[in-house]
């Protein structure tokens, strides 16, 4: 058996035009795989890294229930003690900044819309999201009275920067929520669902108007890497859980908790991609199928004297799979070291997109897109080609089972 493995290495190159087409079939394969699900896994990360920086954070500290109700009495009392408590040491926390919520009636002239009001800290919120980035018209909080509204918003009421708009609503404790605020900037962040409903006050500000009595609805976390998401989750619910609360302590909510339409999205988009590999994949396979189906063919004669002078069917087998094994590591060995070189400059340097960069960089967002190689980019795709493929080799290798050493002799 010792002597299979030199004999296998042997045979694939008995005919080399057909062994190099048959390996640079499954390179390429390789290739495209690296590539394209690194390109793949990259472009998800960019998502919700934008998705997240625009309004969630990586992670929020909410009242038990307030993400399913979004009632405004469902409020934490935050302070600089709980966030040291919490925050404070943990390498994998970058920024966190507090934010209140409430409904209110916004009205200039005779237009009035149901909006939700947020309050944000302002010099904290830099730190976290992208909105000082995307105000198109005036600027970001200069004051402590002054109004950011969303570009769709602003239209739907006509107003602009240096208007006022009348806000409406009720507080925390029952009481009427009321005041007059100048618009200071308008933001686009081209979700228009944000855009259309949303106005944003100082958070102090907002506490004064909605008798909030310095508590907070969320605190946005941005975390170090997605890759920290779930660790600093857990980590955060056991230290939520240790601490002094009447009720149901609050809970710590990663992104998929919080826009779970991104991930279904993504999720989406995943499966229509397997799909497609799977199509190369068994495009691949044939190419392996028919190399073997025509090898066994033409080494019919041989294969039935080796079996005459003692070979067993069964080593005969293990050798073609042997030979089938070793053609399709070599094609993936060269196929993942260009892929993962093609990969990691395209890393460094990103990919544009024509006609895209300008959209992007309005929203905050590079205008390239950078492919992210990773362990598993790098082997799950040669991985399933190299079963597929051995598991097709199998078939002609099952041939050789049935081979009758006089008939095979014979064979022209």
């Amino acid at each position: 058996m010792t002597h299979d493995i030199p004999l296998a290495w042997r045979n694939i190159w008995r005919n080399p035009r057909r062994t190099l087409l048959t390996v640079a079939a499954i390179a390429f394969a390789a290739l495209l795989l690296v590539f394209m699900l690194s390109f793949q896994f990259g472009t998800y990360e960019t998502m919700i890294n934008a998705s997240v920086s625009l309004r969630t954070g990586h992670l929020q500290v909410q009242a038990a229930g307030y993400q399913k109700d979004r009632e405004v009495r469902l409020a934490l009392n935050w302070s600089q003690e709980t966030e040291a408590a919490l925050l404070e040491g943990d390498a994998r926390v970058v920024a966190a900044a507090p934010r209140a919520n409430g409904f209110a009636l916004v009205t200039s002239g005779s237009r009035t819309y149901g909006c939700m009001v947020t309050g944000v800290d302002p010099e904290r919120e830099k730190k976290v999201s992208t909105l000082a980035a995307i105000i198109r018209q005036g600027s970001y909080f200069s004051g402590d009275d002054g109004a950011l509204v969303g570009e769709t918003l602003a239209r739907n009421l006509k107003v602009g920067v240096g208007d006022e708009l009348t806000l409406l609503g009720q507080g925390r404790d029952g009481s009427v929520a009321a005041t007059v605020v100048l618009v200071q900037g308008v933001f686009e962040s081209g979700l228009d669902a944000y855009d259309r409903n949303v106005v944003l006050l100082p958070l102090a500000f907002f506490q004064d108007l909605f008798s909030m009595e310095g508590g907070v609805h969320e605190v946005a976390i941005r975390a170090s890497s997605l890759s920290e998401v779930a660790p600093l989750k857990a980590a955060l619910n056991t230290r939520l859980a240790k601490l002094p609360h009447d009720g149901p302590p609050p809970v710590a909510l990663d992104w998929m908790d919080l826009i779970p339409g991104l991930l279904q999205s993504i999720q989406m988009d995943l499966v229509s991609g397997i799909i497609m590999y799977l199509i190369l994949i068994i495009v691949v396979a044939f190419s392996i199928l028919n190399t073997f189906v025509m090898a066994i063919f033409e080494r019919t004669r041989e294969f039935g004297v080796m079996m005459a002078i003692g070979t067993t069917p069964g080593r005969l087998m293990g050798l073609v799979l042997t030979e089938s094994f070793f053609m399709t590591a070599t094609g993936l060995a060269v196929g993942i070291v260009f892929g993962a070189a093609l990969t990691l400059w395209f890393e460094t340097h990103g990919i544009l997109i024509p006609g895209s960069d300008q959209i992007m960089k309005a929203y905050g967002i590079s205008g390239r897109l950078y492919p992210k190689l990773s362990l598993l980019s790098a082997t799950i795709g040669p991985v399933a080609v190299l079963a597929i493929t051995l598991f097709s080799a199998l078939f002609p290798a099952l041939k050789i089972r049935h081979m009758k050493p006089v008939e095979a002799m014979h064979h022209a």
